[in-house]
């Protein structure tokens, strides 16, 4: 048998279950730090009397970060290799959060620019764990696999409600918190590269040296290494292909992303406020309420990237896309109390963020092995600009003035309505892919 063929045969070993929950915990870790700002605002919007336009200018700083260090980390992932790329991410959002701690009273603006550095960190965490899990799993169960990367992102959220409802009011230490991921350095050296960077990269001995790792095999017992296309192109060289060869899978997961991004992320970033400031829910409660909003996402991120190897990856990303759609619409029109409104959000979060149990896998599937890092990392990156439009339009709905005393109902009928439509079209944009379900990544 190839050596591929022997990863499709054989059950996981500890190796390859070590790397994916590698993978697994940095994602956890990193959006850990970046769900914490939520929380963080929703306690400084008293503190610091933050406006509308203030706290929207601090959370869409953090997806302004996840745009540069998507596409920037993305195209370093496919040149420098996954591995490297972690450790940078990891050390990025690690520095910059610890910065934070240390800012003095009111200084909204520097929050703000240090979430750029947070921003970056995760963005490019993101884009790169997928293809590495990728690279090392059976093509069979390669969306669920894969999948998990991103299906447990959502414990972030959860620890960070655990942590507000913890520690309360005392944003330093909440924000501290976001340092603890610096021990994935550690786990990080007992894991190699990605086989089919080093390929790519003419060195088949490393290839098969990782290989047999995951296996947990003899190299000499490695099977034969597919044939490929021995590349270490320029980034230049690499956004040429993509742009003469792979426009359209671009667009599908550029536009794709944004629809997807926009209503979920807004969610994330102002619900805690929206609740605590509209509702008039204590600040303990709302920190407890997203536990429940948390463990939904995980359901539905789980049974995304289940339904992906079952049904094909198309019409679970539309399904989940139509049915976010409607729960925007009740939360649009059906929000007489903050009970309503919470259950909007939990329909919200599972289905409309519960795509993204499969979409980034879906995405990284669009592109072949020399440009697939690039491709998401780009393709993610121009749609996580949706992290910079969703909290800085519901910013602007609020307004300048201070938010307990300015926000109103007819910013969540304006916001979610727009955010409904963006799913509804994501859903159809999704239809346009490339089916993948099955397919070897050589065939890619």
């Amino acid at each position: 048998m190839s050596a591929y063929e022997q990863i499709d045969a054989r059950p996981l070993t500890g190796h390859q279950k070590s790397l994916i929950a590698l993978m697994v915990a940095g994602n956890i870790s990193e959006f850990f730090d970046m769900f914490l700002i939520g929380f963080v605002v929703s306690v400084l919007t008293d503190a610091w009397r933050l406006t509308g336009i203030e706290a929207g200018v601090i959370l869409a700083c953090s997806g302004l970060g996840t745009v540069i260090g998507s596409i920037v980390w993305g195209a370093l992932g496919d040149r420098i290799g996954r591995k490297r790329v972690f450790q940078w991410c990891v050390s990025c959002f690690v520095s910059f959060t610890a910065c934070s701690v240390f800012l003095s009273n009111g200084a909204w603006l520097a929050l703000a620019f240090l979430r750029i550095g947070v921003g970056m960190g995760v963005g490019g965490l993101n884009v790169t764990s997928i293809p590495y899990v990728q690279e090392f799993v059976p093509a069979r169960q390669r969306g669920m696999l894969s999948g998990l990367v991103s299906v447990f992102i959502p414990l972030g959220l959860l620890f960070g409600s655990l942590a507000q409802g913890i520690v309360g009011d005392d944003w330093r230490l909440l924000t501290a918190l976001g340092t603890l991921p610096a021990f994935l350095l550690l786990w990080l050296r007992t894991v190699p590269e990605s086989p089919r960077f080093h390929q790519l990269g003419g060195n088949s001995v490393l290839a098969r040296e990782a290989l047999a790792w995951a296996l947990e095999i003899p190299a000499a017992e490695v099977g034969a290494l597919p044939q490929v296309r021995v590349t270490m192109m320029t980034a230049r060289a690499r956004y040429r292909e993509l742009f003469s060869r792979y426009l359209r899978p671009v667009a599908i997961v550029s536009l794709g992303s944004f629809c997807f991004i926009l209503g979920g992320f807004a969610v994330q970033s102002w619900g805690q406020t929206l609740l605590k400031d509209v509702f008039g829910l204590p600040t303990r409660m709302v920190a407890y309420l997203f536990i429940g909003v948390s463990i939904a996402d995980c359901a539905g991120r789980f049974a995304s990237a289940w339904l992906a190897d079952v049904m094909g990856r198309r019409r679970t990303v539309a399904l989940f896309g139509l049915v976010g759609a409607l729960g925007c619409f009740y939360a649009a029109f059906i929000h007489d109390s903050a009970w309503q409104f919470y259950g909007a959000v939990l329909v919200i979060m599972t289905f409309a963020d519960g795509a993204f149990g499969i979409l980034n896998v879906f995405g990284a599937e669009q592109f072949p092995n020399e440009v697939r890092s690039t491709g998401l990392g780009l393709g993610y990156g121009i749609g996580a600009t949706a992290k910079i439009a969703g909290p800085a339009f519901l910013g602007a709905l609020v307004g300048g003035g201070f938010i307990s005393q300015r926000i109103d109902m007819s910013v969540i009928t304006i916001a979610f309505s727009f955010f409904a439509i963006c799913l509804v079209v994501g859903a159809v944009i999704y239809l346009c892919a490339r089916e993948t379900r099955d397919t070897e990544l050589e065939e890619l």
